[in-house]
């Protein structure tokens, strides 16, 4: 999905034969279509108006949120570290489960 420099390749504006470019436009108005619902369930659907699917070269799918204002981008921000920082203490609470799964058996029978 990045070119050498590691940014997002260019748009897909002339297609080449044997490039799953609507795989790629799929994926990203499935994963569009999740983020405005969120969006609009969060009452902020009206801040990022220019929401939508696109498809580099490679057939990557990608998701374009558009010109946005300063505040609707902080806000954004802001949602991502609330949903890592709740999502850490589950994280936690599975390692230990994990690594008992993870550990064998030693037990003599």
């Amino acid at each position: 999905m990045t070119d050498r420099r590691g940014v997002v390749a260019k748009r897909a504006e002339n297609l080449m034969p044997d490039v799953p470019y609507v795989r790629g436009w799929a994926k990203a108005r499935r994963s569009a279509d999740t983020l405005a619902s969120q969006l609009t369930a969060l009452g902020l659907e009206s801040d990022f108006p220019g929401l939508t699917a696109d498809v580099n070269v490679s057939g990557d799918g990608l998701v374009r949120l558009g010109i946005v204002r300063p505040e609707a981008a902080l806000i954004l921000a802001e949602l991502i570290v609330a949903g890592l920082a709740a999502e850490m203490p589950m994280q936690t609470e599975m390692l230990p489960q994990e690594a008992r799964r993870a550990r064998p058996n030693t037990s003599a029978a």
